[in-house]
């Protein structure tokens, strides 16, 4: 990693530590009272006041969850429910995922390995780059597919991946951002269902899509003869 590199990389991290820690101190004197009504209202009309600067806030933590990745995305998921509802929080989500899919991907394709590597293992990012399964691209957008929509495969990492790998941009960035649909859709609304209130609802949001989840990896165990999606699992670990 190359000096500028380095420099941009922590002064990145650094704002967005700030970032985030700035917007848990605005948010948490309502925060701490959203079991009440009164709480409920004042941290939607806390919301509201920020205005376009609670956008640019959230986008930016999203933006480092992803570029830098250093940050799970659940908890800025949750938060977009919470500040924009269920819809809104997922609509959120989606359009920041796909620009920021689109730069990492582009970037990389752009700039090669050498830009990867300033983010990612260098061991890592080779060990999968020269496995059989990825290099097979019949079955790279299927392989890219599955592990989107399997909860807990490093996504994030999978997006500097694809750039170094023979997928067509738009398809990969369509793949990518709209396959994370299970987790995005079960933590904003479960944010949702926690600013109203209803903590039970926001469980159960969880445990549906950890269901249909569940269905999907069956169903990929079943007919995947091969086991491409296994082993493709077991190399990103």
């Amino acid at each position: 990693m190359n000096k500028k590199t380095k420099v941009f990389k922590y002064g990145l991290i650094i704002i967005v530590i700030a970032l985030f820690i700035g917007l848990i101190v605005y948010l948490f004197p309502v925060i701490k009272n959203l079991s009440t009504p009164e709480g409920q209202l004042n941290f939607k009309n806390h919301v509201a006041n920020m205005g376009i600067l609670g956008y640019l806030a959230l986008f930016g933590l999203q933006f480092a969850q992803i570029f830098l990745i250093i940050l799970p995305g659940e908890p800025i998921e949750v938060l977009a429910g919470m500040c924009y509802g269920g819809f809104g929080g997922l609509l959120f989500v989606t359009i920041s995922v796909f620009i920021i899919t689109s730069i990492v991907f582009l970037l990389v394709r752009k700039f090669g390995r050498k830009f990867v590597y300033s983010f990612c293992s260098k061991e890592k990012i080779e060990k999968i780059e020269n496995s059989k399964i990825f290099k097979n691209p019949k079955k790279l957008e299927w392989i890219m597919l599955i592990l989107f929509l399997i909860p807990g495969t490093p996504k994030d990492l999978l997006v500097y991946i694809a750039g170094l790998l023979p997928l067509k941009p738009l398809r990969f960035i369509l793949i990518s951002t709209f396959a994370r649909f299970p987790s995005v859709i079960s933590s904003t609304f479960a944010g949702s269902s926690i600013i109203s209130g209803n903590w039970k609802f926001s469980v159960i949001i969880y445990v549906i899509t950890f269901l249909i989840v569940g269905i999907i990896i069956y169903i990929v165990n079943k007919f995947d003869k091969d086991k491409t999606a296994e082993e493709a699992m077991k190399i990103m670990k």
